[in-house]
């Protein structure tokens, strides 16, 4: 399978790159933020959901990196940085405009209730597969499935 790259500019490509990183796992430690760079990087073992199509009897996971640039600050809630080993589990990526933006809030939606924020001056978003896909050992499941 080719490795998926994905680029989002907009709160549309943000949605389009979200579909594709529901289900991602990762743990705390994976990710890092240089705020003289403005630059903020998540790696996942993000689950193959194009490859899912409900009949396969096996499923795949690939590492990727999601990266954004121009970001200002980052907060979270839920996310205790001591703890590199902690993994979680991202549901969605949302885009919330300040006014009539470009500039807003990122919020990246994790489960368990947890959440981390990024202002950004605007969207400038990276998806990339870094390695080879593995089985997974199953399809996500999600509370009232």
């Amino acid at each position: 399978m080719e490795s998926l790259k994905l680029m989002a500019l907009d709160g549309d490509d943000l949605a389009i790159v979200s579909a594709h990183m529901q289900d991602a796992v990762f743990k705390v430690g994976d990710i890092t933020f240089s705020p003289k760079g403005g630059h903020f990087a998540l790696a996942a073992n993000r689950f193959v959901w194009e490859k899912a199509n409900g009949q396969r009897k096996t499923y795949e996971r690939r590492r990727a990196v999601i990266s954004f640039k121009r970001v200002r600050a980052v907060r979270s809630a839920g996310v205790d940085r001591s703890r590199s080993d902690d993994v979680k589990s991202l549901l969605a990526l949302r885009y919330l405009p300040d006014g009539e933006g470009p500039d807003g809030k990122v919020e990246l939606v994790l489960s368990g209730g947890g959440m981390i924020v990024l202002d950004v001056e605007c969207i400038e978003a990276q998806l990339a597969d870094t390695g080879g896909a593995w089985e997974a050992s199953s399809l996500p499941r999600h509370i009232g499935d």
